[in-house]
């Protein structure tokens, strides 16, 4: 694995990202990418895939481009080119890129590869536990989204287009994405991980409801 590549990509994302919203800044990219070191040690991956994958993965979110799914994939290409990275690396980190994301959880993906389990599983953990709890409502404060409302209840039927453009309250995210992600991992380290993040999550709304309800 070339390291000024790896060290020459941190460096970018960190400036293509400075201004980013919290949930999706270069500490969350950080996070994945040590979430994917990780991984990586028990699963029979690519290093500089892995790697170039997670440090890549959010740098232009479709959710702060309008929906357009293919700027993160273009930025990725275009800097991968630039470091001369081999074109069969840099096709599998876009199909990372590509592939990662929930999307409301009902899409099929067009690509499979050890390497995107270990991204995917390290980008979904960042999305679970305490992390998880305090990005979802970092990023509903960023959109002004409630926090909670229960005259609305959970969609758990949404098409990937409904899912992109709910405004619902934070809470409710629990229940659409987060809490569904512990049985969405791929490797064997994401699944441990994972049951810990969510016993978590769950103890965090079971203490939320009580203290909205005032019954302490």
């Amino acid at each position: 694995m070339n390291h000024n590549t790896i060290n020459n990509t941190i460096a970018f994302v960190k400036e293509q990202l400075k201004n980013a919203e919290g949930g999706h800044d270069w500490f969350h990219i950080e996070r994945v990418y040590k979430n994917t070191l990780l991984i990586a040690k028990t699963e029979n991956c690519d290093l500089e895939i892995v790697s170039l994958g997670a440090l890549l993965h959010d740098i232009a979110d479709s959710k702060f481009y309008n929906g357009d799914e293919q700027v993160g994939p273009r930025v990725a290409t275009r800097f991968l080119k630039s470091e001369n990275v081999k074109d069969e690396v840099i096709n599998h980190v876009v199909k990372i890129i590509e592939n990662i994301s929930f999307k409301g959880g009902k899409e099929k993906q067009t690509f499979a590869s050890v390497e995107l389990n270990v991204v995917q599983d390290a980008d979904r953990l960042d999305a679970i536990g305490a992390v998880g709890i305090a990005r979802a409502f970092n990023y509903g404060g960023f959109k002004n989204r409630a926090m909670y409302n229960p005259e609305i209840a959970p969609n758990l039927n949404m098409t990937k287009e409904e899912y992109k453009k709910s405004t619902a309250p934070t809470i409710n995210h629990f229940y659409e994405k987060l809490l569904l992600l512990k049985n969405k991992m791929n490797t064997k380290t994401g699944k441990q991980i994972a049951n810990q993040r969510h016993q978590f999550m769950e103890l965090y709304l079971e203490q939320f409801y009580k203290e909205c309800e005032g019954n302490l």
